[in-house]
């Protein structure tokens, strides 16, 4: 059985809801980004059980389709900009991306999450990439070319427009003034309707 989990948005969390289902006495299987996978063998499900577990460390337990919908697009977004460790290009088309892994047609995809969210899916994933940039701009893991690839951009001019666009600055402007302007992976939402 399958659990979808609001807020887990790092390996911290993976490691955390693990212990915490484990705690309660159920046979975890498998924890990645917003899903945890349960066993369940002649075990009766307790879901307050499960919510109040999750909700002491900060989660929470999706039982609403429209809204685990949503949580599943934030984590493929989120998996993709920030977990992709450099080895290939995030999804140069998100579109088609969630379209497959989600197996629904992104018109519907784009319109429910501009309804919960009050921002357009485009937004968010923008601001996703500008977190992921100031965060490889801190710490020097890459040059704003090697992010440009990374991230999908057809070009460092693009990135650096979005970034100013976003941030106000230049991503070199940013990197030399060494702000900390960082936002938590889960706060993005709050952070790109200002855009």
């Amino acid at each position: 059985m399958q659990l979808l989990i609001k807020n887990m948005v790092c390996n911290r969390c993976v490691r955390v809801v693990r212990e915490e289902l484990e705690k309660i006495g159920l046979n975890v299987s498998k924890v990645e980004l917003g899903i945890a996978t349960i066993n369940l063998t002649g075990q009766n499900i307790q879901y307050d059980l499960i919510q109040n577990a999750l909700e002491k460390e900060g989660f929470e337990l999706i039982e609403d389709h429209k809204a685990s919908i949503i949580e599943r697009i934030k984590h493929l977004i989120i998996n993709e900009i920030h977990h992709n460790k450099g080895e290939k290009p995030a999804s140069q088309n998100f579109s088609d991306f969630l379209v497959k892994k989600i197996g629904y047609e992104y018109s519907y995809l784009s319109n429910l999450f501009s309804s919960v969210e009050k921002t357009t899916l485009e937004k968010y994933i923008i601001a996703q990439k500008i977190e992921r940039t100031k965060a490889l701009l801190l710490n020097g893991e890459a040059s704003l070319s090697e992010i440009a690839w990374q991230l999908g951009y057809s070009s460092v001019a693009h990135l650096s427009n979005q970034f100013k666009q976003v941030e106000g600055i230049t991503p070199s402007d940013f990197k030399r003034q060494n702000l900390n302007t960082r936002i938590p992976i889960d706060s993005v939402k709050n952070h790109v309707s200002l855009m």
